[in-house]
């Protein structure tokens, strides 16, 4: 099978989203295409009827983030349209990310369908649904109706996290790293500098963490803890992505 050109499977792709708009509502004369003409959908996207055409026709033109961002506007794309297109032109989407302040009850109920420790975070690593298993295992974070929900803050500015975690100094550098791959797909987002500002002046170990530049895939694998009251325990962690809200994740600590 030949290997697909990556810019004709994006002209496919924008030429039959464009041909499945509705016409506008005050078009004139015989239309001999379904859809929006390129006319129509250049002067929608504020671009050119040239630029379209040869998006279309596979060339290899310069389509800058911006402009591809008025183009999924005009072509009214949903989410996952608008990640796909912009997955074909390999460009990052500059929209900020959705933040879901309210998350959907089927998503907030997950942890508590599980047996084992398991807590929800969402974009910034903020915990938003915990079962019991996890509020007993996480000592200072989850369990105390006070403490704050944030993992980075947990891990980095609370004294109890280093006594709770085993290895701290190599699971807080690996965090890090881990925080900054999906920092990397949303830079622009507010909520994440904020939080990455607060801990770089809070931590000095966040901070010398950061500048390190680390990317790090959330991998699984064995978690030792040392809990106040139960003693050394360990776990095999999988984190697993809602394929729904994907900035969303839901770890799970099965015994070891």
């Amino acid at each position: 099978m030949t290997q697909p050109d990556p810019r004709h499977l994006l002209g496919t792709f924008i030429r039959a989203h464009r041909e499945r708009l509705p016409p506008p509502a005050k078009a004139f004369g015989r239309r001999r295409t379904p859809g929006l003409r390129r006319e129509e959908l250049a002067d929608a996207a504020g671009v050119s009827v040239t630029w379209i055409t040869w998006l279309e026709q596979g060339r290899d033109v310069a389509a800058s983030a911006a402009a591809l961002a008025r183009l999924a506007d005009a072509l009214r794309l949903t989410s996952a349209e608008r990640a796909s297109m912009f997955d074909l032109a390999q460009k990052r989407d500059p929209a900020p990310a959705t933040a879901h302040a309210d998350l959907p009850g089927s998503l907030l109920t997950l942890p508590s369908l599980m047996t084992v420790p398991a807590y929800l975070l969402d974009r910034t690593w903020t915990a938003r649904a915990w079962n019991a298993p996890a509020a007993g295992l996480f000592s200072g974070w989850l369990d105390d109706g006070t403490a704050d929900r944030n993992l980075m803050r947990f891990v980095f500015l609370s004294p109890l996290a280093q006594d709770l975690i085993a290895d701290w100094p190599e699971r807080s550098r690996r965090l890090v790293a881990e925080f900054r791959a999906d920092y990397s797909r949303c830079p622009h987002d507010a909520a994440f500098l904020e939080l990455i500002d607060e801990l770089s002046m809070k931590s000095e170990l966040f901070a010398r963490h950061w500048k390190e530049q680390a990317v790090l895939h959330r991998e699984g694998g064995q978690r030792v803890f040392h809990h106040p009251a139960r003693g050394v325990l360990r776990f095999l962690q999988t984190t697993l992505l809602v394929a729904a809200q994907q900035e969303c994740k839901l770890v799970c600590l099965e015994p070891a």
